[in-house]
């Protein structure tokens, strides 16, 4: 009953951010900071309460015979893990952390829209503070970050994702520069045409309804930045974003939250109110958005399905345009400026961008107000571009407004973990493209259900890859994936390597 009484406190303060997020006047900033810090607080002082210590050493006892992978035994096992990293930190730090993210929010929304980082600035330095002190409680043999990732994405060091990033790179940069020279391959004005905004937000709702996510137990609303957030597995909520003159924006950012919404209505019911009935870890779950968003909605066989409902929907702005050269168009690789509508080459290059900045900002390497310039000096590095002001630069996301440092990563891990499902998947369901090309996507969503989604948070994002497929964390099949895909648009020839 604690871990169900903890469980529900979060999820009280979860609806409180969605609605922060969605519908709450801006004048009621002060009481929801409030709110959320005193639910965290709450929440916190339970769980990690001499009681639950006492019961989780009976309950270690109790299961120590049980299978490594029994609901009983994962359930003590992941417990116990959150146990002890919740007890070095402070019932006062959990509320000052709540009530700091809740407060920056809307100056980094402000900032954004007025393109002016001096108004988030402060936020951000106390943010920072609050990262490092997390780190510091939870204490570290090497580096902060450490510290703070073992929280996001348990049994992964720093300097191994300093390795797969040094990996990915040395695949991408090379790709982005051959994919520059034979630019004109492929055609993407179609996506700048004119879509209607309330037309856009109703095709991308029923086209999520199609994979799979359920409109019985979840809802698409509009928000700033898109995000997935659940209350339980009865109530699970999108929310995209639609631009008028980009196509790509509102449908393949509700996919990908969709992703994420799938995930959470696919884990077991039976580990619903514990402390197991979540993702595996932020990387595990955007391996989920990644792979509906990139591997399945951005597959050729997905629009032989799709593009004939699209055109009857948008028959002006698709005039003359077929399913192939739509599909060459949503694959577009070019340097962009914002990490969510970044094709898949380059997108890997904005999370080591973030990645790099954050442990400058841990170590103290980085002062708040040169972040700008900073961010601004390694897009250029990375990415090839100008940033021409703060909003479409160090602005762009909502993440920084949070204190969450060590979460960015998760999205470069996302992409990689779902390369190596993909991998294994085809070689389980060998004729995946024509179910996609059929519009039938319950096998795949049932594969995915049995062998990733019911599981929650019961094994490490190591422990899930290397059960599925078979061997350990690698960026190759994602390497292979890109060279692929983007050759064979590209006319590169590196499909055949």
């Amino acid at each position: 009953m604690i871990l169900a009484e903890v469980v529900d406190l979060h999820r009280a303060g979860a609806v409180l951010d969605w609605d922060q997020e969605t519908y709450m006047p801006p004048g009621g900033v002060q009481n929801r900071s409030e709110q959320a810090s005193t639910l965290s607080e709450v929440a916190h002082r339970r769980f990690t309460s001499d009681e639950v210590g006492r019961l989780l050493d009976d309950a270690e006892g109790a299961v120590a015979k049980m299978p490594f992978d029994s609901d009983e035994a994962s359930l003590v096992r992941v417990t116990r893990r959150d146990y002890d990293l919740a007890r070095k930190l402070p019932a006062e730090l959990v509320a000052e952390i709540a009530r700091s993210s809740s407060a920056a929010r809307p100056f980094w929304q402000q900032a954004r829209r007025e393109a002016n980082f001096a108004i988030f600035a402060p936020y951000l330095e106390k943010n920072i503070e609050l990262n490092k002190r997390v780190a510091e409680a939870l204490g570290y043999e090497k580096r902060p970050y450490d510290a703070l990732l073992n929280r996001t994405e348990p049994g992964l060091t720093a300097d191994q994702l300093e390795a797969i990033f040094a990996e990915l790179k040395a695949a991408i940069v090379p790709l982005v520069a051959d994919i520059k020279r034979h630019a004109d391959a492929v055609d993407d004005s179609v996506l700048h045409r004119g879509f209607d905004p309330d037309k856009q937000i109703r095709y991308a709702l029923d086209t999520v309804a199609a994979l799979g996510y359920d409109l019985e137990r979840g809802r698409q609303d509009i928000s700033t930045h898109p995000f997935s957030i659940a209350f339980g597995p009865g109530d699970v909520r999108i929310t995209t974003r639609v631009n008028r003159d980009f196509f790509n924006e509102c449908l393949f950012g509700s996919i990908h939250e969709a992703g994420h919404g799938m995930y959470f209505q696919g884990i077991g019911r039976n580990l619903d109110r514990t402390t197991v009935w979540d993702g595996a870890s932020p990387g595990v779950h955007e391996s989920q958005s990644r792979l509906w968003e990139n591997l399945v909605g951005r597959s050729l066989p997905f629009w032989h399905y799709f593009f004939p409902s699209l055109r009857k929907t948008f028959t002006e702005p698709l005039e003359g345009v077929d399913a192939e050269a739509f599909y060459r168009a949503v694959n577009k690789s070019y340097p962009s400026f914002i990490r969510v509508e970044a094709d898949e080459v380059t997108y890997n290059l904005h999370v080591l961008l973030r990645f790099e900045l954050e442990n400058d900002m841990l170590e103290g390497r980085l002062k708040v107000r040169d972040v700008p310039e900073a961010w601004n000096e390694l897009f250029k590095s990375y990415i090839g571009l100008d940033v021409p002001n703060d909003r479409e630069g160090v602005l762009q996301d909502i993440h920084w407004s949070f204190v969450g440092f060590a979460e960015f990563p998760g999205y470069t891990l996302g992409n990689v973990i779902s390369a190596q499902l993909m991998e294994k998947i085809r070689s389980d369901i060998t004729d995946l493209d024509a179910h996609i090309e059929r519009g039938e996507f319950a096998t795949l969503l049932g594969w995915l259900q049995e062998h990733v989604y019911k599981h929650g948070r019961k094994f490490t994002p190591g422990e899930l890859v290397e059960r599925v497929t078979g061997g350990p964390l690698t960026p190759k099949p994602w390497i292979a994936y890109v060279r692929k895909k983007f050759g064979a648009l590209y006319g590169l020839g590196l499909d055949r390597d």
